[in-house]
């Protein structure tokens, strides 16, 4: 049972939202079909890679039946820097085949029929369907949702599915798709993994898993409140303990130069 209530969580997500108001999918795709491809390879591999390998994957293969005509070995080639190359092709080649032999081409939009695709679970179902169709038939269960889930209380279990069934009863279905994007900034920014930044997380008040004191994490979060969270980047990774040009200043340390 989450640690968390749900009132207590609706607050967590609240503060979410305000430091990152443009949260979303961060895998570059101009269609449905693309953002399936660039969702089975991200897998194992960060979204800036995937970023980096599609544009000439994309322009060489527009359709499924692009794909499916594909020479394996070239396919390979072109996605080898994403890892697991060998079984990812594989993958595209055998989703592409289904999309365009039963389904005209067109990426089906059930949660049966995409997880029927070879290389297909939950996490790539809810994700392409949250984002191609604006179809929410559950969230999208990631490493960053599997970490900050359990270390905010809401879930007490390791299993994606669990995972899943735990914050579908704590989060608005119309929030389904967005925490997911939200867990993967914080985490990102914030709530990394081995080396959380604490004394900069707008949730620490809450967090049970805070490493901190609650005083500095109150002017955290007033400092959001006088920004009106008008932050429009999440934050990346620094070095030397600076903060990133890119920032949202509502949780850099300039956000405290104005605060008693």
């Amino acid at each position: 049972m989450p640690r968390t209530s749900r009132p207590k969580f609706l607050k967590m997500l609240s503060m979410l939202k305000r430091a990152y108001p443009g949260a979303k999918c961060s895998l570059d795709y101009d269609s449905p079909l693309h953002l399936l491809v660039a969702v089975m390879l991200s897998a194992q591999c960060t979204d800036a890679r995937v970023n980096l390998t599609t544009p000439a994957l994309f322009a060489k293969y527009k359709t499924a039946r692009d794909f499916v005509r594909a020479n394996p070995c070239e396919l390979q080639s072109l996605i080898r820097s994403c890892g697991f190359f060998r079984t990812k092709a594989k993958n595209i080649i055998g989703a592409c085949k289904l999309i365009d032999g039963q389904y005209a081409g067109k990426l089906p939009s059930t949660m049966d029929e995409m997880l029927a695709l070879p290389g297909v679970a939950r996490k790539t179902a809810n994700i392409v369907l949250g984002n191609a169709y604006g179809i929410l038939e559950g969230i999208p269960v990631d490493t960053h949702a599997i970490r900050l889930s359990r270390l905010l209380g809401l879930t007490q279990h390791s299993d994606p599915k669990k995972i899943e069934k735990d914050l579908m009863a704590l989060v608005p279905r119309k929030d389904w798709l967005q925490v997911s994007n939200l867990f993967v900034y914080h985490g990102r920014a914030i709530c990394i993994a081995n080396r959380p930044k604490c004394q900069l997380c707008p949730l620490n008040g809450l967090c049970p898993s805070a490493a901190w004191d609650h005083a500095t994490s109150l002017q955290v979060r007033k400092a959001l409140r006088l920004s009106g969270g008008k932050n429009h980047a999440p934050l990346s990774a620094s070095s030397k303990g600076r903060r990133p040009s890119d920032a949202p200043r509502s949780l850099g340390p300039s956000a405290f130069k104005t605060l008693p």
